[in-house]
């Protein structure tokens, strides 16, 4: 897609990561649409001792967007064999169709057990996605720790809340 003599900053890579952050952050307002509104119900749950503050949740998605995007632009970018290139990419796409349903999953339909069902996907997706970027890109890849150790963390917290709240009627 790019020469490697092609400076980063030129119009079409430019152009690319502008790309990169709209898909990323548009899904991040999708999930975000699926959130906001049922933040109430989330509040009557019961929830472990290392839940963050909830005003952590926004800060720490905008940076793994953020990084996301740019990982996603280094394969775009990466001078690769295009059919690794765009396997690395689709997989990147089911990663993030899964980011979209999680909290569709356990915000919107108020169920933290199939809001865990997706989340666990999501940490396989997200590996498969690194797996499949570092045969393009290795700085890609590591980009996406972050988010994979976040997810992580993550999976923790939604078993923690489906335990914790199990006998509940929307559970």
């Amino acid at each position: 897609m790019s020469s490697a003599a092609e400076p980063i900053a030129s119009k079409r890579s430019l152009i690319g990561l502008g790309i990169a952050l709209l898909i990323c952050f548009g899904a991040s307002f999708v999930g975000n649409a699926f959130t906001a509104p049922n933040l109430a119900w989330y509040a009557t749950l019961e929830k472990p001792s290392f839940n963050p503050p909830n005003s952590v949740f926004p800060i720490v998605w905008t940076i793994l967007f953020a990084t996301m995007a740019v990982s996603a632009w280094l394969v775009w970018r990466a001078e690769a064999d295009e059919g690794d290139k765009k396997t690395a990419l689709t997989w990147f796409g089911v990663q993030l169709a899964l980011n979209v349903a999680w909290p569709f999953a356990f915000f919107q339909m108020q169920s933290p057990i199939f809001g865990l069902a997706v989340i666990l996907w999501l940490v396989v997706a997200i590996g498969m996605t690194m797996v499949f970027f570092d045969r393009v890109s290795r700085v890609a890849a590591l980009l996406l720790a972050p988010y994979l150790l976040w997810v992580c963390f993550a999976s923790g917290l939604n078993f923690a809340v489906w335990a914790l709240n199990a006998n509940a009627a929307s559970s």
